[in-house]
């Protein structure tokens, strides 16, 4: 089976893991904070709160800015639903913004429209898909005029640039996961990176239970969650950032294989903008043509011939929850709708031999010609 992702789990992992384990400080402790440090070290410094997942990221960051009912955020439309998911676990309403074909990330014209007929928004959370930068030098033009704080949904991205500048640190807040299926992982995790300390300060008070960090004795300054990282996460997730740009490399050069293999076939490979450090989370093409429209069958195909592919993510607007809630409907976001329904992953990991590649791009041709 060539499987669609495989986190690299190596011997180093394991003990740094294990040396945890055995000290049986599971919680709270130096781990969490050096983990905090590698992150900071692949997002121009600032300020990293580690959290136990990426969807807690995106939701403390909202209520940090105090996102609450009433509030509209603008929320790019191609995404795991974890993004729009967030905004409403705040009570607040996404308002969604159509993606372009190059980046697949949040549109800066279609982000213009909306600022343009309303409502306003409170807060903006653009995407990097797959690891590939938004427009973030447009985005941030508009948001700054309109005075709306930004969120990266950064969660595929830690590494990724744009201009030099890396993903995670364009906005007020940067939110990255370290699910299995990242290019670093720590089983479930995540965390936020800010630059404004005030908001640092409020986000691990919200991770704690409400606990303010800087109170001596301990005060509860806020209603807060426990979304706190265990200190074995930690230890695995400073481990797998210790090789992080290895296995960055391995990516990128996996990427750069699937370019040449599948130039003879009708397929959309990932594009960049100019200036643009694509980390490859994960590696999607959009099927042209006829090929879109057997997608389905493409898959089921491949997977029975032992190989995983998938839908790249999905058209929030059309999932039952908000077509049902708020009305949308195929031709609100035509560009999503295209990307949406003609987007395959291919399996990409550290691991991925250059015959796995040969043999799933082999599979893929014949599974379009038949």
């Amino acid at each position: 089976m060539i499987p669609l992702a495989r986190p690299e789990i190596t011997d180093s992992d394991i003990a740094a893991v294990e040396a945890v384990l055995r000290t049986g400080h599971l919680v709270q402790g130096a781990h969490v904070a050096e983990f905090e440090r590698a992150i900071a070290g692949f997002t121009d410094q600032g300020e990293v709160i580690a959290v136990s997942n990426g969807t807690a990221a995106l939701h403390l960051s909202l209520l940090a800015l105090g996102i609450g009912p009433g509030d509209h955020v603008g929320v790019a439309t191609f995404s795991w639903p974890a993004t729009a998911n967030a905004v409403v676990l705040c009570g607040a309403h996404p308002v969604f913004v159509d993606i372009e074909p190059v980046t697949l990330g949040m549109d800066p014209d279609a982000l213009s429209q909306v600022l343009k007929r309303g409502p306003r928004l409170s807060a903006l959370m653009p995407v990097h898909a797959f690891g590939n930068m938004a427009n973030m030098p447009k985005i941030m033009v508009l948001a700054d005029a309109g005075d709306i704080p930004v969120i990266e949904d950064a969660a595929c991205a830690l590494g990724a640039e744009l201009n030099g500048q890396p993903a995670g640190s364009w906005g007020r807040l940067g939110c990255f996961s370290f699910h299995p299926r990242k290019a670093a992982t720590t089983g479930e995790g995540g965390a936020i990176r800010t630059a404004d300390l005030a908001l640092a300060r409020r986000l691990r008070a919200l991770r704690n239970h409400g606990v303010d960090p800087g109170s001596t004795p301990p005060d509860f300054t806020a209603a807060g969650f426990n979304t706190r990282l265990t200190e074995f996460q930690a230890a695995l997730g400073t481990s797998q950032l210790a090789r992080y740009k290895t296995l960055l490399g391995s990516r990128r050069h996996s990427a750069r294989r699937y370019d040449e293999l599948l130039s003879d076939l009708p397929v959309v490979c990932p594009t960049m903008l100019k200036a643009a450090a694509h980390i490859y989370q994960s590696y999607v093409v959009l099927l042209r043509d006829d090929a879109a429209s057997r997608r389905g069958e493409i898959i089921t195909t491949l997977k029975s011939q032992g190989i995983e592919t998938n839908i790249g993510t999905h058209h929030q607007p059309l999932l039952s929850y908000y077509s049902n809630t708020y009305g949308y409907k195929r031709g609100d976001f035509p560009v999503t709708d295209r990307v949406a329904a003609s987007a395959l992953a291919l399996p990409l990991y550290s691991g991925l031999t250059a015959e796995d590649q040969e043999t799933v791009v082999a599979a893929l041709r014949r599974a379009i010609e038949r």
